[in-house]
């Protein structure tokens, strides 16, 4: 078995092209050029290329993009209105129907145990009850 080097294998894959993305315009035809071959085979150049690319896209993310929080409150109405859900829907899980106003309405705060059992129950991740201020 013949070793290719590694300098011909980057040009072969298109991939020395890419470097670190630092500007906004250099971001987006990053993400233009993921898109294209985002559902390539396995073990072919273009895969090789996607990899470093979402290495690239996620760096460059993780250093310029914040995400904004996702008030709960907001959550459960989203998640509620996604899912057909009515206040009353919501009493088994935070009580009777003056609590479940007083929740929605933001009069009240969520409790630990309401948390656990809204987010199993409207399948929401963790994190979103972690960011509440108290």
């Amino acid at each position: 078995m013949r070793r290719v080097p590694a300098e011909t294998l980057l040009r072969k894959n298109n991939m020395n092209n890419w470097k670190v993305i630092k500007t906004e315009a250099y971001y987006k035809k990053a993400i233009k050029r993921t898109m294209e071959i985002f559902h390539s085979a396995q073990a072919t150049p273009e895969a090789d290329e996607l990899d470093l690319l979402l290495v690239l896209v996620k760096d460059y993310e993780d250093k310029n993009i914040v995400m904004p929080e996702l008030d709960p409150i907001h959550a459960i109405k989203l998640k509620m209105e996604e899912q057909g859900l009515k206040a009353k829907d919501l009493e088994p899980f935070i009580g009777t129907k003056g609590h479940v106003s007083s929740i929605l309405s933001g009069r009240r705060e969520l409790t630990l145990k309401m948390a656990q059992k809204l987010k199993d129950y409207l399948k929401l991740p963790s994190d979103v009850f972690m960011q509440q201020t108290t």
